[in-house]
């Protein structure tokens, strides 16, 4: 059995397939998925599992170069976009990159998700509360 941080064995396959530039897409509860990106549903009910955790638990094993999110999180949600942007300052530090933030509109949010290799949809009903990762390199 894995004693890392990242247990479930989905997410554990998708972070060890994944190389340079490819993206991983959180996504709240109410994000549409396209056909094309592999699907992991861990959302169980409103709220669980909320995306901060999932995020917690894939920055334990997976290197980020940058991540993407909607514009409209800034005035939509302000305290999860303030949250986010800390987890992602720390995981920077702790992988000793920093990760770039960038933001594009929720509409061309939903495009590009068709591109990720997944989308991992969680019980997150905060407004907005979607993320795309973009892997990096550990050297």
């Amino acid at each position: 059995m894995k004693k890392t941080t990242l247990l479930n064995s989905h997410l554990s396959a998708l972070v060890a397939g994944v190389g340079h530039t490819d993206e991983i897409v959180l996504a709240d509860a109410g994000l549409p998925i396209p056909a094309g990106p592999e699907r992991i549903d861990l959302a169980v009910s409103p709220g669980l599992p909320g995306l901060q955790p999932v995020l917690a638990a894939l920055l334990s094993e997976l290197q980020l170069e940058s991540v993407v999110l909607a514009e409209e999180i800034k005035t939509a949600s302000p305290e999860l976009h303030q949250q986010l942007l800390s987890q992602l300052a720390e995981a920077g530090q702790t992988q000793g990159r920093d990760i770039a933030v960038s933001y594009i509109s929720h509409v061309a949010f939903k495009r590009q998700n068709a591109c990720a290799r997944a989308v991992v949809r969680t019980g997150e009903c905060t407004p907005y509360a979607n993320i795309i990762l973009r892997c990096g390199v550990p050297f």
